[in-house]
């Protein structure tokens, strides 16, 4: 049965069917047994036959599931796979026997190597794009989708290295699996499955967050929701679909729907909805809602400002806009990564005439947060050079005509607002519900045979660190658990300064000191990105280091090779009168300061009262103290949103910031 947002399910007339990942180009984990599965018609023999000598027959069950085990060789390749019925037959072209690891997450997983310009770019990523010619370094990235029920298909497709493909790559990914194969000298495979925004529950399945009382109502809901759910997936799929094409740099400028009359001033919107702007639409009637919306608003202009040149502000939009005065044009940005650029156009004073006009813009929002957001003071018209402004805040008036799922547009007609008919259901379904993502991204995977998991996520969680010691490391638990694959290595990393709720309070700092806690869990490594984020920028350009920080805790902890894998981590402090000394593991040459004048050590006695603290390296380990504190108890380091590394071991790699202290926050 179909639950998941435009993806392929089941149904084969022909009898044979394959999830997208077993398909041409694909690479298999080396020396492992490993599963490969589909569907045929109940009581069907199918052979598997492979091009390193392996055969292995299996007959599809009563409800036409089949799954077979397959002994993959040493590291190698092309080869060929043949899946096959007595009436059926399917070949597997090009696949390669390597490395795969699982790569997942929130943007700074998702961001691609071509990043999202003008704002959110990747360092060096150019000349990367340009010289990328690897057809050992594939990447199979799965199609964002959500589900309120665990499903058993999602969409994508194998692509190998190539300036072509290079800049669709997760940038994270993309140098781990680079310096695996620069290693390795084996080809590397990347199950890429991630979106950006959103939180760890979306990540867990239904049955781990049952432990967690907050999730309890919601949870309770869902099995009477699942026939409502099945008629809003059947009522959006009757509706016209678009295929969006992420490799166009144009698509969404030449973007054509059945819209074009909104913009003209006498298009009739006498129907529509209100909403009060500047807002996120997330908050509103709408909710988590990704797609396109038009809003129009109508204003009278002054007599005397007609024949003059006038200055239109909308604020900051999230995510791209095209805006029309009167029904014509005056601007818009059209691409992604300006979600945070203010929109200011001007308006030719042979448009400007006196009386009533309209003001119409098309919204488009791929991903996150949604609409017109700046502050009510962005929302103006004015006159050029003049004092005088006309506040646009407050109501303007509102129509969705179409639904982004699944890499697809879902069009909704204009007439009778179509959107707002749509069958209602108990939850607003979505990627930010806990399991949703779980159900649609992870799940489909489940089993594929893999050396392990590389993650990159935690900012969405910020503002609740405490559940997430308990939260994250259930969720690794969890798909150990489902993949029958043992403690597979899960490496992490650990998300860098931004600001957050201001730049010295400590939110992000008690979610990054969760994630250190994490690594109590068997088999997991952290990269650390104290030294390399931008407090005004969540998605720091920086992703080379991130991805090559990841592939040394797998070339150190999972292939065995002799390299120090981290910067220094906190492993105690003992206390001799008004001292700490603090020792930490991975100080692998010893520990550096790069100040002289380090500032993000505090220290505090019993009353948790903290105060700036003197540091002093003494052999392997610290020395800190405080005149203002005669008997410590506590110490921490690095914990503002905006903190900055100062700590590193003599390979360069920074510590963690972390906490003596009980979990906050």
């Amino acid at each position: 049965m179909l639950l998941l947002f435009g993806t392929s399910g089941w149904v084969n007339a022909g009898g044979l069917w394959l999830p997208a990942f077993f398909s041409d180009h694909m690479v298999l984990q080396q020396q492992m047994e490993v599963p490969i599965w589909g569907k045929a018609n109940p009581g069907t023999t199918i052979t598997l036959v492979t091009g390193w000598g392996s055969s292995v027959n299996t007959v599809a069950d009563a409800s036409g599931k089949w799954k077979v085990k397959v002994k993959t060789p040493s590291a190698g390749g092309p080869y060929a796979i043949t899946i096959s019925t007595p009436d059926e037959e399917k070949k597997l072209q090009d696949v390669l026997i390597g490395e795969v690891w699982i790569c997942s997450g929130q943007s700074n997983m998702e961001m691609p190597l071509a990043g999202w310009p003008p704002r959110d770019t990747v360092m060096g990523a150019a000349k990367e794009i340009a010289s990328a010619n690897n057809p050992y370094l594939r990447t199979f990235t799965v199609t964002r989708a959500y589900s309120l029920i665990p499903v058993d298909s999602c969409t994508g497709q194998w692509m190998s290295l190539n300036p072509q493909t290079a800049g669709q790559y997760s940038a994270t990914a993309y140098f781990f699996g680079k310096k695996l194969y620069e290693t390795l000298k084996v080809p590397v495979g990347l199950i890429h499955t991630s979106w950006g925004g959103t939180p760890a529950e979306a990540w867990t399945p239904q049955e781990e967050l049952a432990n967690f009382p907050e999730y309890s109502e919601l949870l309770s809901k869902l099995p009477s929701l699942t026939n409502e759910y099945i008629n809003l997936c059947n009522w959006i799929k009757d509706h016209p679909q678009i295929a969006i094409d992420n490799t166009d740099p144009d698509y969404w400028k030449n973007l054509v729907l059945n819209d074009s009359e909104v913009k003209n001033p006498v298009f009739n919107d006498s129907l529509w909805p209100v909403m009060k702007l500047p807002v996120l639409w997330e908050k509103e009637a709408l909710g988590e809602f990704d797609g396109i919306v038009w809003f129009r608003k109508t204003i009278n202009i002054p007599a005397s400002w007609e024949g003059k040149e006038l200055e239109l502000s909308l604020g900051m939009i999230d995510d791209m806009d095209a805006t029309f005065f009167n029904g014509t044009k005056v601007g818009g940005y059209e691409a992604g990564g300006f979600w945070q650029t203010p929109r200011k156009y001007r308006i030719a004073p042979s448009q400007v005439k006196a009386g009533w006009v309209t003001i119409a813009v098309r919204v488009i929002d791929t991903q996150g947060g949604g609409g017109i957001w700046g502050t009510p003071e962005d929302l103006y018209l004015t006159p050029v050079g003049s004092n005088e402004k006309l506040s646009l805040a407050g109501e303007w008036k509102y129509m969705p005509v179409g639904e982004f799922m699944s890499n697809k547009i879902y069009v909704y007609s204009l007439e009778n607002g179509d959107f707002f008919r749509r069958p209602k259901i108990g939850i607003i379904p979505g990627p930010y519900q806990p399991s949703f993502l779980y159900n649609a991204m992870i799940h489909p995977l489940v089993t594929y045979g893999i050396r392990g998991a590389i993650w990159y996520q935690g900012e969405s969680n910020v503002g609740r660190a405490t559940q997430y010691l308990k939260l994250f490391p259930l969720m690794i638990q969890a798909w150990r658990r489902v993949w029958q694959q043992g403690d597979f290595p899960f490496y992490f990393v650990q998300i860098a300064p931004w600001e957050y709720s201001g730049a010295d309070n400590d939110d992000s700092g008690w979610l990054r000191e969760a994630q250190r806690r994490t690594l109590s869990l068997p088999n997991t490594g952290m990269a650390v990105t104290l030294d390399i984020g931008n407090v005004k920028n969540i998605h720091p350009p920086y992703k080379r280091e991130v991805g090559e920080r990841l592939a040394l805790w797998a070339l150190s902890e999972t292939y065995r090779q002799k390299i120090e894998c981290s910067g220094p981590l906190y492993q105690g402090a003992t206390v001799k009168g008004d001292k700490m000394y603090v020792s930490f593991t991975h100080v692998d040459g010893g520990l550096m300061l790069n100040t002289t004048k380090p500032t993000e050590f505090e220290i505090a006695g019993e009353n948790q009262k903290f105060f700036p603290a003197m540091v002093q390296i003494e052999k392997d380990r610290l020395v800190v103290w405080s005149p203002s504190v005669k008997n410590p108890v506590y110490l921490r380091y690095a914990m503002r949103n905006g903190s900055k590394a100062e700590l590193f071991n003599k390979n360069g790699l920074p510590a963690s910031g972390f906490s003596t202290q009980d979990m906050q926050k």
